[in-house]
C-alpha cells in the first residue's frame, strides 16, 4: 500500500472551507505507510499543512500540545493549530519558517547556532505544559515505562543482538529503574534534526511534529539527538544544552545512557520492519558505542 498523493476529497473540502480558498496541494509525507501530510499553498505565498495523525493517541497529544504548550515557543517556534477534526484525526497547521535541519548543509558554526536555539525552545516547552494530576503521575512513571518496554524489544529483535549485547541492554534497563526521581517536563518526544526547523534568513529555529509530546522526564527529550546528530559532534550537544540553560545532572546522564540502549534495540526492531536503513544504522551504531564503553 502506498500513500495517496492527494487528501481525501471531503478532507480537502474541509480544509478549503477553513482557509476560505482552494489551495494547491503537494504530498510531503515521509516515506512510510502511515505518514499522511500535505502542503497547502495559497496565493500570496501563504502556506499551511494538512496532516492526518496515524493514531488517535497521536492526534490527541499533538492537538493538546499545540493548544496548551507550544504557544510558549513564540511566533515561528512551532506550528499554530488553525483547525482540527477529531473524526478524521486531521490537523490544519500553519507553516514554521525554514527547513528541517536534517535537509540543510550549514557551516559548523551555524549548525551549532540552530541547536542552541532549538535547546532554548525545548526549555520553554518543558515548563509550559500542565504537569498536574494524571500527567504528573505519567511523568513520574516514564522511566519505569521505558524500562518495561526493553524486554519486549529484546524479544522482537531476536538473534540480531548477541548474548553480551542483550545482557547489557537488560542491565541498563534495570539501572534505569533504580535511578532517583529526575526533573520532570512536558517533552516534545521526537526532538531531533528532522523535526528541528531552521530559517537561515531569520536565523530562527522552530519545532514541528508534536504527536509524541507528553509528560515525562526532561532527559527523555534528548535521547534521539544523543543517538544521532550529537554522536560525532560534541559541539552540537554543548550548544543545545547551552540554549537549554543547564547541563545534565549525573543521574540524568546515566539515564540518557540507559535510554539510548533501549532506543537502540527499538531501532533494530523497527528499522527492518519499516525498511528504513537509517533507523537500523542508528540503533546498531548506538549499541556498538555502548558495548565499547564510549557512549557519552
Amino acid at each position: 500500500m502506498t500513500n495517496p498523493t492527494t487528501p481525501p476529497p471531503a478532507l480537502l473540502a474541509w480544509a478549503s472551507r477553513e482557509l476560505a480558498a482552494r489551495p494547491a496541494v503537494k504530498d510531503v509525507s515521509h516515506p512510510r505507510e502511515n505518514s499522511r501530510v500535505w502542503r497547502l499553498d495559497l496565493p500570496g505565498a501563504l502556506r499551511f499543512y494538512l496532516k492526518i495523525s496515524p493514531k488517535a493517541v497521536m492526534y490527541e497529544r499533538e492537538t493538546l500540545a499545540l493548544r496548551s504548550a507550544a504557544p510558549a515557543l513564540g511566533a515561528g517556534g512551532a506550528p499554530q493549530l488553525r483547525a482540527s477534526s477529531a473524526e478524521d484525526l486531521a490537523l490544519l497547521l500553519t507553516a514554521v519558517p525554514g527547513r528541517p535541519l536534517k535537509q540543510l548543509e550549514l557551516s559548523p558554526v551555524e549548525e551549532a547556532r540552530a541547536h542552541r536555539h532549538g535547546g532554548a525552545l525545548l526549555a520553554r516547552l518543558h515548563t509550559a505544559g500542565d504537569l498536574s494530576g494524571p500527567r504528573r503521575a505519567e511523568a513520574e512513571q516514564a522511566l519505569q515505562a521505558a524500562a518495561d518496554g526493553a524486554e519486549g524489544h529484546l524479544a522482537a529483535v531476536g538473534d540480531r543482538l548477541t548474548a553480551p549485547e542483550q545482557k547489557l541492554v537488560r542491565q541498563l534497563a534495570e539501572e534505569l529503574r533504580a535511578l532517583p526521581p529526575l526533573p520532570l517536563a512536558y517533552i516534545h518526544g521526537d526532538a531531533w534534526d528532522r523535526n528541528l526547523m531552521w530559517s537561515t534568513a531569520r536565523q530562527q529555529a522552530g519545532w514541528i511534529d508534536f504527536e509524541r509530546s507528553r509528560a515525562a522526564t526532561a532527559v527523555q527529550d534528548f535521547v534521539l539527538m544523543a543517538c544521532s546528530s550529537w554522536t560525532d559532534r560534541p559541539d552540537l550537544r554543548a550548544a543545545c544544552l547551552q540554549g537549554y540553560g543547564r547541563n545534565f545532572t549525573v543521574e540524568e546522564q546515566h539515564a540518557l545512557k540507559c535510554l539510548a540502549a533501549i532506543d537502540a534495540v527499538s531501532c533494530l526492531v523497527w528499522g527492518p520492519k519499516l525498511d528504513d536503513p537509517h533507523v537500523t544504522a542508528r540503533g546498531r551504531r548506538t549499541l556498538d558505542r555502548l558495548m565499547a564503553g564510549v557512549f557519552a
